[in-house]
């Protein structure tokens, strides 16, 4: 990682500039990116296994797809590193692999103790955990880690969770009817990128895309801009919300 740092430096290209071209096609970059980061996709990897992965394991292929993945869908006008999101989407495969493979079976899951993590192995302790109970201790984590991150974005549109407790429709009609807006918006590239870019609701374009009243859109200005931002990410957990609300 520092030797890419070093890299990025006398080249004077930063990483966000380094995955723009990447994304445009340069295949070269991404394999020296990839290679770079393959310590990073270790560690995020083994943060989910409980358990050192070595680059000859199938969960580290899955990490390694993902962090591909990452790169090409990391827009950086959303406001994270992409370091960040990369961790998220790695995560999430490394997970849903693990679903797939241990479906309706037990689990045996190597969990080191922290307070010993410099000591010898025989430190690890060897946890027998229900397939349930696992799933719900990584969902936990990882709902907890989507609400931070969405908390960042929120920051830069001068919005925070309180705001969209004090803002939000009181009447399930006006919330779906809210929500149905925000889908609106998200789907017309032009609007996205002007609520993105000025960080600020189009109300007035919007307007002619919706059947809502210009007022209506005012009222949930900070609702919408809200539930935009969570349809223009990959945030799992609150698009379910979502879907749930819509649902009702």
């Amino acid at each position: 990682m520092l030797s890419l740092l070093f890299l990025t430096k006398k080249k004077k290209r930063t990483l966000e500039e380094t995955v723009l071209l990447i994304q445009q096609g340069n295949r070269e970059l991404l394999d020296q990116l990839i290679d770079s980061y393959k310590p990073f996709i270790a560690k995020t990897v083994s943060s989910v296994c409980r358990r050192y992965i070595y680059e000859s394991d199938d969960e580290f292929s899955i990490g390694l797809i993902a962090f591909n993945e990452a790169i090409e869908k990391y827009l950086p006008e959303r406001g994270s590193s992409l370091l960040s999101f990369s961790e998220v989407i790695i995560k999430r495969r490394v997970i849903d692999y693990i679903r797939k493979q241990t479906k309706n079976q037990h689990i045996s899951i190597d969990i080191t103790n922290p307070l010993q993590e410099e000591e010898s192995p025989g430190t690890v302790i060897v946890n027998e955990l229900s397939l349930d109970e696992y799933h719900k201790k990584n969902d936990d984590q990882l709902r907890k880690e989507e609400i931070i991150h969405f908390q960042k974005i929120l920051t830069t549109f001068d919005l925070n969770f309180s705001d969209l407790v004090e803002n939000s429709p009181k009447h399930a009609d006006a919330r779906k009817s809210a929500i149905l807006t925000a889908q609106t918006l998200v789907a017309n590239q032009e609007l996205k990128e002007f609520l993105l870019e000025k960080k600020r609701l189009p109300i007035k374009q919007l307007e002619t895309k919706v059947n809502v009243s210009r007022k209506t859109i005012e009222r949930n200005r900070k609702y919408i801009i809200a539930i935009a931002l969570i349809l223009s990410s990959d945030y799992v957990y609150m698009k379910d919300y979502i879907k749930g609300v819509l649902d009702v």
